[in-house]
């Protein structure tokens, strides 16, 4: 799948394959433990991010390896996202560090 990342006037395209998307529930289970014990977004520390939450901190992941070109991270980053978020093709980033306004892009 493809699926798209808008970081400012930037946009990129994330292929994720099909497969890494079967293979990688350990990673993305892991992801959601880390979660479960709380997360600091931004200048606020959320006890039990939501669903929306946890994409968004995801997100913020993605930014760094996308910046970085970390593409294998991108990819699990991106895969988290669109398998935690039914219908998700992408996501536009607030890069300016308030991930509360980073928002999930639909069809």
């Amino acid at each position: 799948m493809r699926f798209k990342v808008v970081i400012g006037e930037q946009v990129y395209a994330i292929e994720v394959p099909e497969e890494l998307m079967r293979e990688s529930a350990e990673f993305h289970d892991k992801l959601d433990r880390d979660m479960d014990q709380g997360w600091q977004m931004s200048r606020e520390f959320v006890a039990r991010p939501d669903r929306l939450q946890r994409c968004q901190i995801v997100a913020d992941r993605l930014l760094t390896s996308v910046m970085n070109g970390n593409q294998a991270t991108a990819m699990l980053m991106a895969g988290y996202i669109a398998l935690r978020m039914p219908g998700a093709i992408g996501v536009d980033i607030d890069a300016s560090g308030e991930m509360r306004n980073t928002e999930l892009l639909y069809a």
